[in-house]
């Protein structure tokens, strides 16, 4: 497992670079996208950075992870190559998936990513599915089960907490809060407590985590990822963070104005608190910054096209 970010720079400078590569991997969808080269729907992670990075660091290479339509950040940190990816998303055979999924649908069964699934809530009961496979050939993994908070408002997701419960599966339920599901506001759609306390009905520990802080992420992870490995059953979290593009491509975004999204950016910018939090650290891992940063502009596949997207630290 991954060192704690507080106590080591390197891993903290790895945080980075992965999170710069899905920032600018996901600019260069929406520029291709906008150039007609990438066709149907395509939803960007641009502002959830932290939330995938700070979690993937917390599991092991064999573990599984799966999750909706809003996949390519995911797929990245699993280490599906970025010119693979890329790909996909223009419909080529040397897609992940052939070309055949596309944006919405992609997987790589190798690196432990199973999708990328375009049913909103459809994520949720499969990956219970695969946590009940890891428990009955009693293997010794996890599964990160991602999805939306518009998407925990479906009943399939309850009928999901009740089974997991039941059997105490290893799978840990994430709730990327991003504020909005499509152009409803989550204080428009919620009702009752916060959404980390949806299991407790089922006898799931939830807690709720600044989704905007990759080390917060990742201490939250560790912690829930060890328990559950420990065969203490399902878990959940919300993490609170936000999505600076629309909806899709196709999001005209009128639901809110453009100076609530520029006050996230200025105050909670993942990669921005991060880079601040290593270069005031007085390290020479603050110059390291600005190499990654140089670098992914100039090619946001970081040179990772032929081999796993992943710093070594971040894994064990």
């Amino acid at each position: 497992m991954a060192a704690a970010p507080a106590d080591d720079p390197a891993v903290l400078v790895d945080f980075y670079r992965t999170m710069l590569l899905v920032r600018r991997f996901e600019e260069k969808v929406g520029q291709m996208y906008g150039m007609g080269l990438i066709g149907g729907f395509c939803h960007l992670y641009i502002g959830q950075e932290a939330v995938v990075v700070g979690m993937d660091a917390a599991i092991r290479t064999d573990d599984a992870v799966i999750t909706s339509y809003r996949c390519h950040a995911h797929a990245l940190v699993r280490g599906v190559p970025p010119a693979a990816i890329m790909a996909e998303l223009t419909g080529r055979g040397a897609g992940v998936s052939k070309g055949k999924g596309g944006s919405m649908h992609m997987f790589d069964i190798e690196r432990g990513f199973y999708g990328g699934h375009g049913i909103v809530g459809a994520q949720v009961p499969l990956g219970a599915g695969i946590a009940f496979a890891q428990k009955y050939q009693r293997r010794d993994n996890v599964t990160l089960v991602f999805f939306g908070e518009g998407a925990a408002n479906q009943g399939q997701v309850y009928e999901t907490f009740n089974m997991a419960s039941l059997w105490k599966l290893p799978v840990i339920f994430v709730i990327e809060n991003n504020q909005y599901a499509m152009g409803t506001a989550v204080r428009r759609a919620k009702a009752g407590t916060e959404l980390c306390h949806r299991g407790e009905a089922f006898g799931i520990h939830g807690v709720q985590v600044d989704g905007m802080d990759v080390v917060a992420v990742h201490e939250a992870s560790r912690g829930l990822v060890a328990r559950v490995r420990d065969g203490e059953g399902p878990m959940l979290v919300e993490m609170q963070t936000y999505r600076y593009r629309g909806h899709s491509m196709s999001d005209p975004v009128k639901y809110r104005t453009r100076d609530e999204v520029q006050k996230v950016r200025e105050r909670q910018d993942p990669i921005e608190q991060l880079r601040a939090r290593v270069a005031g650290g007085g390290t020479i891992a603050g110059a390291e910054l600005k190499v990654h940063a140089l670098v992914l502009q100039k090619n946001p596949g970081g040179g990772c096209g032929s081999s796993r997207a992943e710093p070594s630290t971040m894994r064990r």
